[in-house]
């Protein structure tokens, strides 16, 4: 069998946890911060868990995650 190629860009952007589950950053934190509240921002530093109903199709994309 040929070797199954990795999605780059999802590559970059998910990593996989050591129970299987993926795990992304939140968008918006980076720049404009000035009119963003305080408890806004904080809020954006945690680390999201992908849902569920979206990680069969990250296997796809991650096959060697």
């Amino acid at each position: 069998m040929p070797k199954l190629k990795t999605n780059r860009g999802a590559a970059k952007r998910f990593k996989k946890t050591g129970t299987g589950k993926f795990v992304y950053r939140k968008s918006h934190a980076n720049h404009i911060l000035t009119k963003k509240s305080r408890k806004r921002k904080r809020a954006l530093r945690q680390d999201n868990i992908v849902d569920k109903t979206n990680e069969r199709e990250l296997k796809l994309l991650l096959p060697y995650a």
